[in-house]
């Protein structure tokens, strides 16, 4: 018998296309992608919390009897309303606008979804912005009062009240300058270099 040799055919390896172009560009995108994640689930957060606190801020004082009390709520003041719709809007866009921040993650050279991310960012620190101004004039109103007007300052009474309303106001301020952060970084993450 003879010996027959077998050829041994190689396999043709198919692999990537060799990158072309600038790694160190990606990986620095990349990083901002994850930076932007991280301060996206945190002005979540403090936007959550404004909008909880001020939710549930409410206060009663018993007066002479039972049947007569004075009541502070926060549906009692349209700045503080707007202010929980607001917040709730910020919250659920901040919330709903992770998956988009992953992708600019995974995918660092895509620009559509970073240039709607930065729209829609400069939209929503607008509305955090004038909800927590208008609320912070109504809580300095309630700690100081105004003379002129012959408005007292009600937080003498109603302590409880304008701690939580004061602790809203600011939770929504740093959501505010979280998300300021979070336009700064995708201008940044638009630039070619």
């Amino acid at each position: 018998m003879e010996n027959m040799e077998i050829g041994v055919t190689k396999r043709v390896s198919k692999g990537k296309a060799p990158f072309v172009g600038n790694s160190r560009g990606v990986s620095y995108k990349r990083a901002i992608g994850i930076f932007d994640v991280v301060l996206r689930i945190s002005a979540a957060t403090a936007a959550l919390a404004a909008t909880i606190t001020m939710g549930t801020t409410e206060q009663t004082l018993p007066f002479f009897t039972q049947f007569f009390q004075f009541q502070a709520s926060y549906d009692d003041l349209p700045a503080f309303t707007f202010f929980v719709i607001a917040m709730s809007i910020v919250t659920g866009y901040l919330v709903l606008s992770v998956p988009f921040a992953v992708v600019c993650v995974a995918r660092p050279l895509v620009t559509a979804p970073r240039v709607l991310l930065i729209v829609c960012d400069t939209l929503t620190v607008t509305l955090a912005t004038s909800a927590a101004s208008a609320s912070t004039a109504i809580v300095y109103l309630a700690h100081t009062g105004n003379s002129g007007a012959n408005w007292l300052a009600v937080c003498s009474q109603f302590s409880d009240f304008c701690q939580r309303a004061s602790g809203a106001v600011v939770a929504a301020f740093v959501a505010v300058v979280l998300i300021l952060f979070l336009v700064v970084l995708s201008a940044l993450a638009l630039r070619k270099n």
